[in-house]
Protein backbone atom coordinates (compact mmCIF):
# COMPACT_ATOMS: atom_id res chain seq x y z
CA UNK A 1 0.00 0.00 0.00
CA UNK A 2 1.47 3.33 0.82
CA UNK A 3 1.67 4.98 -2.91
CA UNK A 4 1.55 8.66 -3.60
CA UNK A 5 -2.47 9.41 -4.28
CA UNK A 6 -3.44 9.28 -0.92
CA UNK A 7 -3.32 12.47 -0.09
CA UNK A 8 -4.77 13.86 -3.09
CA UNK A 9 -7.32 11.10 -2.62
CA UNK A 10 -8.62 12.74 1.07
CA UNK A 11 -8.07 16.22 -0.27
CA UNK A 12 -10.83 15.69 -3.29
CA UNK A 13 -13.25 13.99 -0.60
CA UNK A 14 -16.08 16.20 0.94
CA UNK A 15 -16.35 16.23 4.71
CA UNK A 16 -18.26 13.36 5.34
CA UNK A 17 -16.82 10.93 2.85
CA UNK A 18 -13.30 11.82 4.37
CA UNK A 19 -13.68 10.84 7.77
CA UNK A 20 -15.17 7.57 6.01
CA UNK A 21 -12.16 7.25 3.89
CA UNK A 22 -9.85 8.18 6.93
CA UNK A 23 -11.90 4.86 8.50
CA UNK A 24 -11.10 3.06 6.07
CA UNK A 25 -6.87 3.71 6.54
CA UNK A 26 -7.26 2.92 10.30
CA UNK A 27 -9.22 -0.09 9.45
CA UNK A 28 -6.42 -0.74 6.41
CA UNK A 29 -3.79 -0.09 8.65
CA UNK A 30 -4.97 -2.24 11.41
CA UNK A 31 -4.78 -4.98 9.22
CA UNK A 32 -1.86 -4.58 7.99
CA UNK A 33 0.16 -4.41 11.77
CA UNK A 34 -1.20 -7.58 12.36
CA UNK A 35 0.68 -8.87 9.53
CA UNK A 36 -2.69 -8.92 7.40
CA UNK A 37 -1.76 -10.44 3.50
CA UNK A 38 -2.74 -8.41 0.32
CA UNK A 39 -4.55 -5.82 2.12
CA UNK A 40 -6.64 -4.52 -0.09
CA UNK A 41 -9.21 -1.60 -0.81
CA UNK A 42 -11.75 -1.32 -3.05
CA UNK A 43 -14.07 1.79 -3.60
CA UNK A 44 -17.78 0.89 -4.37
CA UNK A 45 -19.26 4.04 -4.48
CA UNK A 46 -19.71 4.48 -8.51
CA UNK A 47 -20.88 1.03 -8.96
CA UNK A 48 -23.40 0.45 -5.70
CA UNK A 49 -25.26 2.18 -3.28
CA UNK A 50 -25.04 -0.20 -0.38
CA UNK A 51 -21.53 0.74 0.63
CA UNK A 52 -18.70 2.94 -0.13
CA UNK A 53 -15.74 1.03 0.13
CA UNK A 54 -14.40 -3.01 0.86
CA UNK A 55 -10.77 -3.65 2.71
CA UNK A 56 -9.96 -7.02 1.98
CA UNK A 57 -7.52 -9.13 3.20
CA UNK A 58 -6.47 -12.63 4.83
CA UNK A 59 -4.79 -14.17 7.38
CA UNK A 60 -2.28 -17.44 7.37
CA UNK A 61 -4.94 -18.90 9.99
CA UNK A 62 -8.04 -18.95 11.63
CA UNK A 63 -6.43 -17.41 14.86
CA UNK A 64 -4.67 -14.83 12.65
CA UNK A 65 -8.04 -13.81 10.93
CA UNK A 66 -9.35 -13.43 14.45
CA UNK A 67 -6.53 -11.52 15.78
CA UNK A 68 -6.13 -9.21 12.14
CA UNK A 69 -10.17 -8.35 13.20
CA UNK A 70 -9.84 -7.75 16.97
CA UNK A 71 -7.21 -5.19 15.90
CA UNK A 72 -9.14 -3.55 13.13
CA UNK A 73 -12.15 -3.59 15.65
CA UNK A 74 -10.31 -1.68 18.50
CA UNK A 75 -8.44 0.57 16.21
CA UNK A 76 -11.82 1.83 15.05
CA UNK A 77 -13.12 2.02 18.61
CA UNK A 78 -10.65 4.34 19.43
CA UNK A 79 -11.75 7.18 16.76
CA UNK A 80 -15.42 6.06 18.16
CA UNK A 81 -16.30 4.12 14.72
CA UNK A 82 -18.43 1.28 15.93
CA UNK A 83 -19.55 -1.78 13.10
CA UNK A 84 -22.81 -1.99 12.87
CA UNK A 85 -22.94 -6.07 12.65
CA UNK A 86 -20.22 -8.68 12.44
CA UNK A 87 -20.18 -12.29 11.09
CA UNK A 88 -18.10 -15.21 11.00
CA UNK A 89 -16.04 -14.19 13.69
CA UNK A 90 -16.14 -18.04 15.45
CA UNK A 91 -15.50 -19.86 12.27
CA UNK A 92 -12.80 -17.43 10.91
CA UNK A 93 -12.83 -18.43 7.39
CA UNK A 94 -14.21 -15.57 6.48
CA UNK A 95 -14.65 -12.41 9.01
CA UNK A 96 -16.97 -9.58 7.53
CA UNK A 97 -17.51 -6.54 9.79
CA UNK A 98 -19.84 -4.15 8.41
CA UNK A 99 -19.65 0.07 9.10
CA UNK A 100 -22.15 0.74 6.96
CA UNK A 101 -20.02 3.01 5.21
CA UNK A 102 -17.10 0.33 4.59
CA UNK A 103 -17.00 -3.62 5.20
CA UNK A 104 -13.97 -4.93 6.36
CA UNK A 105 -13.60 -8.59 4.95
CA UNK A 106 -10.58 -11.13 7.02
CA UNK A 107 -10.43 -14.33 5.08
CA UNK A 108 -8.31 -17.21 5.64
CA UNK A 109 -5.88 -17.50 2.37
CA UNK A 110 -7.62 -20.27 0.88
CA UNK A 111 -11.48 -19.06 1.66
CA UNK A 112 -10.56 -15.52 -0.11
CA UNK A 113 -9.05 -17.88 -2.98
CA UNK A 114 -12.53 -19.04 -3.22
CA UNK A 115 -14.76 -16.16 -3.27
CA UNK A 116 -12.75 -13.96 -4.82
CA UNK A 117 -13.96 -10.87 -4.10
CA UNK A 118 -11.67 -8.71 -6.28
CA UNK A 119 -12.64 -10.89 -9.46
CA UNK A 120 -16.45 -10.24 -8.58
CA UNK A 121 -15.74 -6.35 -7.89
CA UNK A 122 -13.49 -6.28 -10.54
CA UNK A 123 -15.24 -2.61 -11.66
CA UNK A 124 -14.45 -1.25 -8.78
CA UNK A 125 -11.51 1.41 -7.94
CA UNK A 126 -8.73 0.05 -6.16
CA UNK A 127 -7.76 2.73 -3.96
CA UNK A 128 -4.10 3.14 -2.43
CA UNK A 129 -3.56 4.29 1.46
Amino acid sequence: MGQNGAGSEASALSGADRLIFEQVKVAARAAEEKKAQGVVVLRLSAITEFTDYFVICAGNSTRQTQAIADAVIEELKRIKARPLHTEGYNNAEWILIDYGAYVVHVFTEESRSFYDLERLWRDAEKVEI
